[in-house]
């Protein structure tokens, strides 16, 4: 419920998609932070489970490089080794969040 609206889902081809963020009226962005608002980490977890229709189990490394603002246009790079699903995520082609974790 809490990402109803909050993305796009612009394309998917494979192991790659895309999704554009909502303005800074959507609720996340006005509880994180309402004069400066950014997209919380766990979100872009989340996010990348919901649109891969999966359950994360463990999360082994996230690293957040970037802010990421509403609007923005993010692309998720997906590579799959059993259980394991590494995500890097990029914003203009610079990497902005590395997400690697167990899924069921």
């Amino acid at each position: 419920m809490i990402l109803n609206h909050l993305y796009t889902l612009t394309c998917k081809e494979g192991a790659r998609f895309c999704v554009r963020l909502s303005d800074a009226s959507h609720p996340i962005f006005q509880a994180h932070f309402p004069t400066n608002p950014i997209l919380p980490g766990f979100i872009l977890l989340d996010l990348s489970a919901e649109i891969l229709g999966i359950e994360i189990v463990k999360i082994q490394k996230a690293k957040f490089l970037k802010n990421i603002t509403p609007l923005s246009v993010l692309w998720f790079d997906t590579q799959t080794h059993e259980k394991t699903l590494k995500i890097r995520v990029t914003q203009n082609e610079q990497k902005v969040a590395e997400l690697t974790y167990e899924k069921r």
